[in-house]
């Protein structure tokens, strides 16, 4: 059975460090960077050149929010930052902040919301049947207070719901905060 991490953490947290770091003897990883295009954003920019500095020259790289047929194929090892924009990108390709931002969540367009619970169920049937050995990077989000707003809620939610299927189909889930990396069993 290939090996699938889960590396969760706040933000800032150095989740991205530790999931470099398990596969820091691997020449050939394919870092799978959701984040999209954020062009002529400085503060973004600075991060993307961060995460590139530290990363090996011989990792690939892919762009993509299509996660399911990376995980399909046979392969290198990925690793996937982030699953939280991974999900946010994938609401906003469905266009589920339009329906939340034009009535209150319990009117709001449930096949939308719908779809995007397919799309977790996908890529979880993908994270647990891939062929590669695969590190995913996501937020802890959901700890603090509950959220004013239905749109927040909605994807507190949704982050926890998938946070919590694909930990429950990998072979280790790892929490990071402030830099420290702990298994949770």
């Amino acid at each position: 059975m290939p090996d699938r991490t889960l590396v969760l953490g706040g933000a800032r947290s150095g989740k991205s460090i530790a999931a470099e770091r398990l596969l820091a003897g691997v020449p050939d990883v394919l870092y799978v960077a959701t984040g999209g295009d954020d062009a002529g954003n400085p503060e973004w920019a600075g991060r993307v050149a961060k995460h590139r500095a530290r990363r090996p020259a011989t990792w690939g790289l892919a762009e993509t929010v299509d996660l399911v047929p990376l995980l399909e194929a046979d392969g290198p090892p990925l690793l996937i930052d982030c699953l939280t924009l991974w999900l946010s990108r994938t609401m906003d390709a469905l266009n589920v902040w339009d329906d939340l931002a034009r009535t209150d969540l319990g009117a709001a367009h449930p096949t939308r919301i719908e779809l995007v619970e397919q799309q977790i169920s996908r890529l979880a049937d993908a994270w647990r049947s891939t062929p590669r050995r695969v590190v995913a990077v996501s937020n802890d989000v959901g700890s603090g207070i509950v959220p004013a707003d239905p749109g927040t809620r909605l994807f507190r939610d949704l982050m926890g719901r998938l946070n919590t299927t694909i930990s429950l189909s990998s072979t280790q889930a790892l929490w990071t905060i402030a830099g420290r990396t702990i298994p949770l069993t």
